[in-house]
């Protein structure tokens, strides 16, 4: 009974992290589109070098939601 409940365990973890790198690509990929075709003519990186607090907050938001998505994913 104990090593069914163990490798039910590693399958549900398993699933999670397979949930969890196909949301993380889902998600890299929609914010890569998002920088190529609406943020076309900004530069994140001169914009935050430069003291820009708003593409610091945005630059931010985009590393928050990355990290909800993998913590729901382990989450399970």
């Amino acid at each position: 009974m104990e090593a069914q409940f163990f490798l039910s365990t590693l399958i549900q973890l398993g699933i999670n992290l397979l949930y969890t790198l196909f949301a993380l690509v889902v998600g890299v990929i929609a914010l890569k589109i998002v920088d190529n075709v609406l943020l076309k003519d900004v530069d994140i990186q001169k914009q935050i070098q430069n003291g820009n607090m708003a593409v610091a907050v945005f630059a931010s938001t985009i590393l928050i939601f990355v990290a909800i998505i993998v913590s729901f994913g382990l989450k399970g």
